[in-house]
């Protein structure tokens, strides 16, 4: 654990995350600046700056939790696909390797030909706790 990261202090519970999901290896939580809302990130808890960086003993576990919550967040959400996505360097504002699912709708504009990817907002935390909790039930049920 990097204590200057805050992924890291999120995945320790030292900061409020809206979390998802927590194993011993990985944790998913809401992102808090969100393409679309129900953005979710996953994130091993281990602290490791990139994908190239990635030890191949968490790239399973890492990525079935992403593959699970591409499902939960397609079903709490009623969204028609999700958007899963690893920056490496360019782009990742977080040095801590961390895998986006993004809920997707048809004609949402996420790649159209100007795509804007503009960040939203919840309303307020009660609003990003009521996503977190829809999308962890349907976690639950990604499983089966």
């Amino acid at each position: 654990m990097s204590v200057a990261c805050i992924f890291c202090r999120i995945g320790a519970g030292a900061l409020p995350g809206n979390i998802i999901h927590r194993d011993e290896r990985v944790i998913a939580f809401l992102d808090r600046s969100p393409l679309f809302l129900g953005h979710t990130l996953v994130v091993p808890r281990v602290h490791v700056d990139t994908l190239d960086d990635l030890s191949p003993d968490i790239i399973g576990p890492l990525f079935e939790v992403a593959r699970r919550m591409s499902i939960a967040v397609q079903r709490a959400l009623n969204a028609d696909g999700s958007f899963v996505a690893v920056n490496t360097r360019v782009s990742q504002t977080v040095p801590h390797v961390h895998v986006h699912v993004v809920p997707r709708t048809e004609g949402d504009g996420f790649f159209s030909p100007r795509p804007l990817w503009k960040r939203r907002a919840y309303a307020d935390e009660a609003d990003a706790e009521g996503y977190a909790a829809r999308i962890r039930t349907a976690y639950g049920a990604a499983s089966r």
